[in-house]
This record gives C-alpha cells, sequence and structure tokens, in this order.
C-alpha cells in the first residue's frame, strides 16, 4: 500500500521506550515528519502481532532489544497537501517499553537518534502529540 495518498488508512506502532528516566528518540528522515524528534516505530507488516511490530521497528531503527509493555494510546496524524487531498494518513498505536539490550544506531529512516531526559523534552522540535504521550507513559511506568 502507498503511503503517500493511501486508499485506506495505515496501522502504524510506535515504541515509548524508557530506561533510567529517558525516552528512545529518533529524529525522522523522511515525510511525514520529516526533521522531526518522535517515537521510534513503523507500519505494521501483514501477519505481524502489535508486539512484533513494535520490537522489529526498534531493532531496525536503533540497534536496541526492548519489552514491550501495554498500549499507551494512540496517535491518528492525517495531513493534506494544497488541495485538500489526504496525502497522509496513519492510525499508531504507542506501547509503552523497556530497554533489554543493544548499542543505539539511527538505522533505517532514522536520520538520528538519542537517549532524551524526560526533563528536556521541550528542547526537541516534536509534536505535541508525542510529548503527551510520552510523559501518559512515563505516568504509568512508574
Amino acid at each position: 500500500m502507498a503511503r503517500e495518498y493511501p486508499e485506506h488508512p495505515i496501522v502504524g506502532v510506535a515504541a515509548i521506550v524508557l530506561r533510567d528516566g529517558q525516552v528512545l528518540l529518533v529524529q525522522r528522515g523522511r515525510e511525514p515528519a520529516r526533521g522531526l524528534w518522535g517515537l521510534p516505530g513503523g507500519m505494521l507488516e501483514l501477519g505481524e502481532t502489535l508486539a512484533e511490530g513494535v520490537r522489529r521497528e526498534v531493532l531496525e531503527e536503533c540497534g536496541v532489544e526492548i519489552e514491550v509493555g501495554p498500549l499507551v494510546g494512540v496517535f491518528e496524524p492525517r495531513q493534506r497537501d494544497n488541495e485538500g487531498l489526504l496525502r497522509y494518513h496513519y492510525v499508531v498505536l504507542d506501547y509503552l517499553a523497556y530497554y533489554v539490550s543493544g548499542e543505539l544506531q539511527a538505522a533505517d529512516d532514522a536520520a538520528d537518534a538519542c537517549w532524551v531526559g524526560l526533563d528536556e523534552l521541550d528542547r526537541l522540535p516534536m509534536l505535541a502529540e508525542t510529548r503527551s504521550m510520552i510523559r501518559s507513559a512515563a505516568e504509568r511506568a512508574v
């Protein structure tokens, strides 16, 4: 299915990976949201469970193994073009996750990846919904 101008919403998964008061973030390397910081994740593949998709995406983008926790929330990014046509439409399920192992590296479609203190989220350009989801996950993790 085409990511741009899809016929149906695309199901995605993302991980709010927490470790020692920090969250794992990636800088988007392509549209939509190129250049913004967000959660590692991507499209669910046919035949995958949600947890399998979350683990695979984090490993592909960041080189990190995780343990997937509970669903934190659903994010529904949509973007229209200048003519008002729906250019992107995702339904992304954001899961709380915990670092298990691996050396952090930006790979796949991530331009960069880093661990960021939960108290430093406002210093990076990201969608308000992403900050909100991270804070919700941090509250649940306590």
